[in-house]
């Protein structure tokens, strides 16, 4: 049985690969990884390869779509236009997510689904949530096209989390500057016990009692004991 990881929770490259049922996670853009819904990893960090952002105010994620891979020294992926199909036809990930979007914008079905995964700092992953794929432009970047892939956070968290009966207000959602900045601040550690497995991005007043997740302040590193612990006597 696949583990269950929730909201914030912080996880290891493997542990993630082992969550979706995969050997590994090549590719940041993974559409219908899962029959279910598809996967995305994505990084804020001053030295990821793609442009993500996320809107602290909608909480909607702007999701850079992914070059060509890289076939020969002449061929310069970061300064070609990103491609939605190769010459021979087939679809490349970012055509099957605009595929994905036409369908939706036509109303031939609902929004897919995609389980977004964001990488903190080199090995340190957690999951940011579910989310509604639902929109898609292409923009200048100063030197090529590149596509942009709009998420809003979806009604539905239930694939795989521990969020299974309620949703999840995008006010929730940690943003990526305030979760490196806790990372480094509570030395990677549990702040309660200095356990550093299974920990938890944990609001200290929580979202339920007006605590915010816009800041360092608000926030702190609890293993999921503590964690546990501190839910039992808010409930």
């Amino acid at each position: 049985m696949n583990k269950v990881v929730g909201i914030n929770e912080i996880i290891s490259y493997r542990e993630m690969c082992d969550i979706e049922n995969v050997q590994t996670l090549q590719r940041g853009m993974n559409f219908r990884l899962n029959p279910d819904y598809s996967v995305v990893l994505m990084s804020q960090r001053s030295n990821a390869p793609y442009n993500d952002s996320i809107n602290e105010i909608t909480g909607e994620i702007e999701y850079e779509g992914h070059d060509v891979l890289k076939k020969s020294y002449d061929h310069q992926p970061k300064l070609e236009d990103q491609l939605a199909s190769l010459p021979s036809g087939k679809l490349t990930q970012n055509g099957k997510f605009i595929e994905a979007i036409k369908k939706y914008t036509l109303g031939k079905r609902s929004p897919e689904l995609v389980k977004v995964y964001e990488k903190v700092f080199a090995g340190v992953w957690s999951l940011k949530g579910i989310f509604d794929l639902i929109d898609y432009k292409i923009v200048n970047d100063g030197k090529r096209f590149v596509f942009k892939f709009i998420l809003k956070l979806s009604s539905d968290q239930k694939l795989n989390t521990e969020n299974r009966d309620r949703e999840i207000e995008h006010t929730r959602i940690i943003p990526s500057s305030v979760k490196q900045e806790v990372w480094k601040r509570d030395g990677g550690k549990c702040v309660i016990c200095g356990e550093t497995t299974n920990l938890h991005f944990d609001h200290d007043l929580p979202y339920s009692r007006g605590g915010t997740s816009l800041t360092s302040k608000n926030v702190r590193l609890l293993c999921m004991k503590h964690n546990l612990q501190k839910s039992a006597k808010v409930e």
